[in-house]
């Protein structure tokens, strides 16, 4: 095969496929090591193998502007990576951003071949196994389930120039998110409510409604964790009615607080904005639709992550707008049996099963006597793009 034509490998057909596969996936758990500190980059990671197909070196993206998760595998490697084989779940970049190219280290290396997971969408970036395959360096496409939900943040980011948006909740055996007091305190146990506060120091933007506010009055922030980031906390507030003595609002000089709210009520309830506005809580008119809100938290506030912590009327409208990617789900072993008790999601109503919004589960653990299951959401049929996302290098 010439080598200017990359090649795919299948692990179902491709002899020795297996191999490459387990090393991929194993650069997909370096990759996530990076979440948090990497976005709206992408979470890259690299493994490099010898000839005898031995490990000689690994690495991940740690943080923006720092080295690529290449060129801390080949740093490891050190002369061991003469002659080996780099496997990277993303094409290795070919243009200069906060770093050099990556291909130029490869290359420099005297690696001989690359096997990447998916090819780069970001056009500033893109191109870099052309250029090692005109060096002379073999390249080879492996395309598996790990790499592409790993990258599935990145590639929405770049084709829409909206952020990643991950909803989570806790409900038990039958369904239900709190009964219908609203009463919730808990249904998930000590150690996923850890791992919520985890997420929350990850994320770029924490989204709730004004009913979480007026029912539950959360904090929204990330305690007694490593903190990566510190999120956004958005409540979409249509008729801004946000109370002054809310937590949020008490806590806004230091955590950054907006209300979103309809243009009416922006203009009509100008006096309580200018009150909320005192307690350091900013005010943004919500759009007609939340692709258009996530739009603008990406435009200006730079958000790229989104964390949704809602009750069902909020979390049932973005679902019907479809522009949830993922869900987390904690599920604590209790049941409420009541029908008018609180569930995750309302407002659907689809009358038959093949109507309702369909889910793919990546993976279940298990949490102490709480399931946790990952799903993710089906691409939006008509998503539309608002606008490249500005990625760096």
């Amino acid at each position: 095969m010439p080598k200017s034509t990359p090649t795919t490998i299948r692990p179902d057909v491709h002899i020795g496929a297996d191999f490459w596969l387990e090393s991929m996936k194993m650069a997909v758990r370096l990759a996530v090591r990076g979440h948090g500190n990497v976005e709206p980059n992408p979470m890259v990671g690299c493994v490099i193998v010898d000839a005898k197909r031995n490990l000689v070196g690994w690495g991940y993206h740690r943080k923006i502007g720092g080295a690529h998760a290449e060129v801390e595998a080949l740093k490891r490697a050190g002369t061991k990576a003469r002659g080996a084989t780099a496997i990277v779940t993303l094409e290795p970049c070919a243009h200069v951003g906060r770093t050099p190219p990556c291909v130029d280290a490869l290359k420099n290396a005297g690696v001989i071949r690359v096997v990447y997971g998916c090819v780069d969408p970001n056009p500033l970036a893109a191109g870099g196994a052309e250029q090692l395959r005109a060096h002379g360096i073999e390249t080879h496409l492996l395309e598996c389930p790990q790499t592409r939900e790993l990258n599935a943040p990145f590639v929405k980011r770049v084709q829409t120039g909206l952020p990643w948006v991950m909803a989570k909740w806790a409900q038990t055996v039958d369904g239900c998110v709190a009964t219908r007091a609203y009463d919730s305190k808990w249904i998930s146990c000590e150690r996923s409510r850890r791992m919520v506060h985890r997420q929350r120091g990850r994320v770029d933007a924490i989204l709730t409604g004004i009913g979480t506010i007026m029912h539950d009055d959360p904090q929204l922030t990330a305690r007694d964790v490593h903190l990566r980031r510190d999120a956004i906390r958005v409540v979409i507030d249509p008729a801004l009615t946000m109370p002054l003595s809310a937590a949020l609002v008490q806590t806004a000089r230091q955590h950054k607080t907006v209300v979103a709210t309809l243009a009416k009520s922006f203009s009509e309830r100008s006096e309580h904005r200018r009150a909320l506005g005192d307690l350091g809580v900013g005010c943004m008119k919500q759009h007609s639709d939340f692709r258009g809100l996530f739009a603008a938290l990406r435009k200006e506030y730079g958000v790229s992550t989104v964390l949704v912590e809602a009750g069902g009327g909020l979390t049932g409208e973005l679902l019907k707008e479809n522009v949830i990617d993922e869900a987390w789900v904690f599920v604590g072993p209790k049941v409420v049996g009541d029908r008018e008790a609180i569930h995750a999601a309302r407002g659907l109503a689809p009358l038959a099963i093949q109507d309702s919004i369909s889910v793919r589960l990546l993976s279940v653990r298990r949490r102490d006597q709480d399931a946790l299951l990952h799903y993710r959401f089906e691409e939006p049929k008509s998503a539309g793009s608002i606008g490249n996302a500005s990625v760096a290098g």
